[in-house]
């Protein structure tokens, strides 16, 4: 029997923070083995996983794009496939792309406190094959959705549908459109981006819509951002861009909090005047939350007004009654023809990509752990999660947690400990939902994600601000953060540790 091979850091998941992951590893820790594990046969996550019409950020390149390898791009709102390529790019031009495994899906981990290790359990995905690794510290960029399969209910009569029905985490490459009555079910940001793509070449496309979602428009190429750039070298205008974008973003959400009826106003006189006069706008882009208890929207230069003044666009709000066999009866008593049904219903939140974890022999139930600093669990040592924003783009979190890991690895590989987990000792700490959305696939996911805490450091703050200050410019040293496990002698007496 061969024997099981051992690595330093261990990530799993090669998209956007995976490959964030790989960077920060080689330039921070160059003494660190690593391999990363991918359970899909392509790095991208999920730029390669969503392949449907239109598919785009929202969320600016500038922030969603890597600080190490600056977006160079002229569209601050870019399409998928780009994105795609650039995360390839990066990948192979650093040679992150020759430590990923493919094919390699990781089922379980097993932390052992008297080895000092994580074993892991990956099945490939090609062959069916189960194979153990270990590792000293497990690094988890696996996002927070399930790529199988999407959130999907159960419409009534949709047996019935003689159409093409589609979800669009799993769209068919040959669907055409083309003349087709289209109706996409759903408001969210996948709705948003499928309609005027659609809408470009099918018959007529309508979003059928229980309740209304808050968008706005923005320039698809943002003229500070590129202003900025034409006037500063680039290992200025990198960051300057950057923090400018991140600060503009998280002073609009501060104003959603602070002033929501101010934004309300705001954003409804933005869509007034891209809409034709006299159009619904109270029932169809008037939502009953306050702006950002559920993520803001964005189209790029008002692509979903432009396909309705058009015509080939129409937004209609009102609840599913049945599928019927060319379409489908909603509540209020109207039919809606439709030849193709795009079900734009969400996401299935699964947290740690369903990684079952055990410690010390006890499985480990997420939903009862608080995470430390948006970023490792509570009694779980020596495991990090990466956990984008909601209110900001992914990337911007994803690499403070990135370099604090580093900062940890570089902690216990000089000082001779082997372990480090983070310790609750406030028992007047209260635990809150980690997403603080009132979205229906955060929802639907409240009994299976893991908690934020009431109090510093298991809160998770969502503000790029405090994160930097809190991960960049605080000590690693911070009463919850508990290093132990000291390295053991060849004879296996325990070597004196120092710095913990």
């Amino acid at each position: 029997m061969s024997p099981v091979e051992h690595l330093d850091v261990l990530v799993v998941g090669a998209g956007l923070s995976g490959v964030a992951a790989g960077h920060y590893l080689q330039q921070r820790c160059p003494w660190a083995t690593y391999a990363i594990l991918e359970g899909r046969d392509a790095l991208g996550g999920t730029w390669d996983l969503f392949r449907y019409p239109g598919i785009r950020s929202d969320s600016d390149m500038f922030t969603l794009g890597y600080s190490f390898r600056p977006w160079d791009g002229e569209r601050s709102i870019a399409d998928g496939p780009s994105i795609r390529r650039y995360i390839q790019q990066t990948a192979a031009a650093e040679g992150i792309d020759r430590h990923i495994r493919y094919r390699h899906r990781v089922v379980r981990a097993e932390w052992s406190t008297e080895q000092a290790c994580w074993q892991v359990t990956a099945e490939r995905t090609d062959t069916g094959e189960t194979l153990e690794l270990s590792c000293d510290f497990l690094f988890l960029c696996t996002g927070y959705y399930r790529y199988e399969h999407g959130h999907q209910p159960a419409f009534p009569g949709l047996d019935s549908f003689t159409g093409t029905f589609v979800h669009p985490q799993h769209w068919p490459e040959d669907l055409d459109v083309t003349g087709q009555k289209v109706v996409v079910i759903g408001s969210g940001a996948t709705a948003i981006t499928l309609v005027p793509a659609l809408a470009a070449t099918a018959g007529h496309v309508t979003m059928l819509q229980r309740s209304p979602t808050y968008i706005t428009s923005l320039p698809a190429c943002d003229p500070v951002a590129n202003l900025l750039r034409r006037m500063l070298p680039p290992r200025l205008s990198g960051p300057a861009v950057r923090w400018y974008k991140a600060l503009t973003t998280q002073g609009f959400f501060q104003l959603s909090r602070r002033k929501p009826d101010l934004v309300k106003k705001l954003l409804r006189r933005g869509i007034q005047r891209q809409l034709p006069a006299g159009y619904d706008i109270a029932t169809h882009f008037t939502p009953r939350y306050d702006p950002w208890d559920q993520r803001l929207c964005v189209v790029p230069d008002g692509d979903l007004f432009r396909a309705i003044r058009s015509g080939t666009a129409s937004v209609v709000t009102d609840h599913i009654d049945s599928f019927t066999p060319t379409g489908i009866r909603l509540r209020s008593g109207a039919e809606l023809p439709a030849d193709v049904v795009v079900s734009a219903t969400g996401l299935d939140v699964v947290f740690l990509g369903g990684i079952e974890l055990v410690v010390d022999a006890e499985p480990v139930d997420i939903a009862q752990r608080l995470t430390y600093k948006g970023m490792m669990l509570e009694g779980v040592p020596n495991l990090a999660l990466a956990i984008g924003y909601t209110n900001a783009s992914w990337t911007l979190r994803c690499e403070l947690t990135c370099r604090y890991v580093c900062r940890l690895l570089d902690h216990l590989h000089r000082s001779g400990l082997r372990q480090c987990t983070p310790v609750n000792r406030d028992p007047t700490v209260v635990a809150r939902p980690v997403l603080d959305l009132t979205s229906g696939y955060v929802q639907r996911a409240l009994d299976r994600s893991p908690k934020q805490g009431s109090a510093f450091p298991w809160q998770v703050h969502q503000s790029y601000l405090r994160d930097y200050r809190a991960m960049e410019r605080s000590s690693i040293h911070d009463g919850a953060m508990v290093f132990s496990n000291p390295r053991r002698s060849d004879r296996g007496e325990q070597l004196t540790a120092v710095g913990s």
